[in-house]
């Protein structure tokens, strides 16, 4: 399979340098001559929503997605409410930035009952979808590994993110691929077949061994088990062709100057992606 060989489509989530704040993360990439950069809503709230944005426009970066909206499951239907609300402020909030792809990690269970929790998120992007469409923002659903069930998200294979996306038009609703959640699913690839025109991003790290922490345990590209280059060429294959996000949870990588950041995942990207 053949690597990458330019960094066209490297985009850097911007949770991967998170002691950097905007300015700083933005600078970083203009140096380095990473094109994309994937925002995150705290890290606009600390800057200010116009001040990101000029500071995005003026360095001609492009912004691959804003996360994250979603978290729709509550106890009560007032807090419902309350998480709609936010999510169509994350829904002005992408189009203000200038991308087209809100990430939404869907929310876990209030209660026990998870069966109830999915079909309040299958409900809340239906409510959710008009109000994107008239924004211009698609709505990426990003299933989550199994073991954030129970903290971050009810949904967890590629194939409840395809069935929930494919109750709404390829325009308005699809998903996300993120290497790290999806790589040991046995149906990963019929999945991705599945996703064809409906892939909205594609996010790569690596599973290292032992995993050191639960959400603070991502690996460097290259440093684990993921077959990430034949992941690549699958979602291409499935039609994707738009901006490939580093995404890392790892405290070590968030301790690297940013420069250093920057250098070892342009060059794990284009030998391992």
């Amino acid at each position: 399979m053949e690597p990458l060989h330019s960094i066209d489509r490297l985009s850097l989530n911007q949770i991967t340098t998170d002691r950097l704040n905007m300015r700083e993360a933005v600078e970083a990439c203009v140096r380095a001559e990473v094109p994309w950069i994937a925002l995150w809503r705290h890290k606009v709230a600390e800057t200010g929503l116009a001040e990101s944005k000029r500071l995005v426009r003026d360095a001609g970066l492009r912004v691959s997605s804003l996360c994250r909206g979603g978290y729709f499951p509550a106890a009560t239907a007032p807090a419902r409410k309350e998480r709609m609300d936010d999510n169509r402020r994350a829904v002005e909030e992408a189009a203000e930035l200038g991308t087209d792809v809100l990430v939404l990690v869907c929310g876990p269970a209030p209660d026990r009952d998870i069966d109830f929790a999915r079909k309040t998120v299958e409900e809340a992007i239906a409510e959710l979808v008009p109000f994107a469409r008239s924004h211009g923002v698609k709505l990426g659903i990003e299933p989550l590994h199994p073991m954030y069930a129970a903290e971050r998200s009810v949904i967890n294979t590629l194939a409840q993110a395809n069935m929930l996306a494919e109750q709404h038009d390829p325009q308005d609703v699809g998903v996300v691929v993120d290497a790290f959640h999806v790589w040991c699913d046995p149906e990963l690839y019929v999945q991705i077949e599945r996703a064809k025109g409906r892939i909205l991003g594609f996010h790569v790290s690596d599973w290292i061994v032992p995993v050191p922490d639960l959400l603070m345990g991502r690996g460097m590209i290259g440093d684990g088990v993921i077959e990430l280059r034949r992941m690549r060429h699958a979602v291409e294959a499935a039609g994707y062709v738009g901006a490939i996000e580093v995404e890392i949870f790892n405290r070590q990588v968030w301790d690297m100057p940013g420069d250093e950041a920057l250098t070892l995942i342009k060059e794990r990207y284009l030998q391992h992606v």
